[in-house]
């Protein structure tokens, strides 16, 4: 996953001696990120207004049942600014949205939103990504299909952004906790392990 646009979408490309090394440094720990074998990361556009040098990924978790549907998708954005910003306390800001499928009953769960965003703040300390000045939103939402329209009659989405100020160039870090908060939102089971299908229920009994 090697960094295309190192200025963003739609702008020139930049000689990488014209990229600070602090945000090189940052790219190539990003570079080095594995994500888990459901996830699936590829480099989109990054925004081109937000700060000097920016970087973008995106991540999508397939439906096991439908390849080619996602129940889970995220961005995580890098905003780099060698002159500091005044609201980040800092000069390299990440930037995290993502959104997925989930049960309907947690739409009624009154504390749903705070443990999901304790999956953002305990993946940071877990991953050891050292930061400060997070915030965000997590939001719930309950559709009901009617008519012709295809797919579930009812679904209940997550939606969570957050963004905060990174302390070293080891982005890798972040991403990763990124990723296990994907994870998390997705419903995918701890890394390493995997859960049993009807196949494998069958040839258990049968022992």
């Amino acid at each position: 996953m090697e960094p295309r646009n190192l200025a963003g979408a739609g702008e020139p490309s930049r000689d990488v001696a014209d990229v600070p090394a602090e945000f090189r440094a940052a790219l190539e720990s990003l570079a080095a990120v594995r994500a888990r074998p459901e996830i699936e990361l590829e480099p989109i556009p990054a925004p081109q207004r937000l700060a000097p040098f920016a970087h973008a990924i995106g991540a999508n978790v397939a439906d096991p049942d439908d390849p080619d549907d996602d129940i889970a998708s995220a961005r995580f954005i890098v905003l780099f600014d060698p002159e500091g910003h005044e609201s980040w306390h800092g000069t390299m800001r990440c930037v995290g949205y993502l959104s997925a499928e989930t049960d309907e009953e947690l739409v009624d769960d009154a504390m749903f939103s705070e443990v999901a965003w304790s999956w953002l703040t305990d993946a940071l300390g877990e991953a050891g990504a050292g930061h400060h000045a997070v915030g965000g939103t997590v939001t719930r939402t309950a559709s009901t299909r009617f008519g012709d329209l295809a797919g579930p009659e009812h679904s209940v989405d997550v939606e969570m952004r957050a963004s905060w100020t990174a302390e070293d160039t080891d982005l890798g870090r972040h991403l990763q906790a990124w990723l296990d908060v994907l994870g998390n939102a997705a419903g995918l089971p701890p890394p390493g392990v995997r859960l049993l299908g009807p196949s494998d229920r069958v040839g258990s009994e049968t022992l």
